[in-house]
């Protein structure tokens, strides 16, 4: 099989650059804000999601137990009628994967899922997100943006995500002090004709009864 490799020349001070997904664990160690996964994306793969109609992008918001994880997915990819193919299943077994890593990262049962399509500039102010730690892997399009910040404002020096590399990153919520300065956003895409496939995941602390709570934005 053919790969893609993308390089990750330069990381911002605290971000980890991992070759194993099991070195995720180095993301609690104090002084690491964000962890990345730098690792081979299947070429014929990112051909197919490059290529593939934007109606056809799993696109859903869903809380979910970790003992349904993967019939909670596949019911998303049911709706994007992708889920047959070769590439589609891929899909959903990489997703399953970096879902199950967060989980045991974070010590939960509980997570909530998003998958977004996204064509315009949404989210292109530099943050932090207001939640403990947050997977994010961009899938098709550019990848987030990052940097450090130590007023909030716009970091001086912008990283780029490669396409298809996994990124764990705290939160406003996270229990260590003090804050990190880690920013992100989404690059600003208005005008190009991108679209973006970005596969969000967040842990829940709290009870819920729906693990089929889909919702398609």
């Amino acid at each position: 099989m053919t790969y893609v490799r993308e390089t990750i020349e330069n990381a911002a001070v605290g971000v980890a650059v991992l070759s194993d997904p099991q070195a995720f664990g180095l993301f609690t160690k104090q002084g690491i804000a964000a962890a990345i996964w730098q690792r081979e994306v299947p070429e014929d793969f990112q051909t197919w999601i490059d290529k593939l109609p934007v109606t056809n992008l799993p696109a859903a918001r869903v809380t979910t137990r970790i003992d349904v994880l993967r019939d909670t997915i596949e019911s998303i990819f049911a709706d994007a009628e992708i889920a047959q193919t070769v590439q589609g299943k891929y899909l959903i077994d990489d997703t399953v994967m970096l879902a199950q890593n967060f989980s045991t990262l974070m010590g939960v049962q509980q997570l909530r899922l998003r998958f977004d399509v996204i064509e315009n500039d949404a989210c292109r102010k530099f943050h932090i997100d207001a939640v403990s730690a947050r997977l994010i892997c961009t899938y098709r399009g550019t990848g987030t943006q990052y940097g450090i910040s130590t007023d909030g404002s716009e970091p001086k020096r912008i990283f780029s995500v490669p396409t298809g590399a996994p990124m764990v990153l705290r939160g406003t919520k996270w229990p260590e002090p003090p804050a990190s300065g880690l920013l992100h956003r989404s690059p600003p895409i208005e005008g190009t004709g991108m679209t973006r496939l970005v596969f969000v995941v967040d842990s829940i602390a709290d009870d819920f009864d729906d693990a089929f709570d889909v919702r398609r934005i």
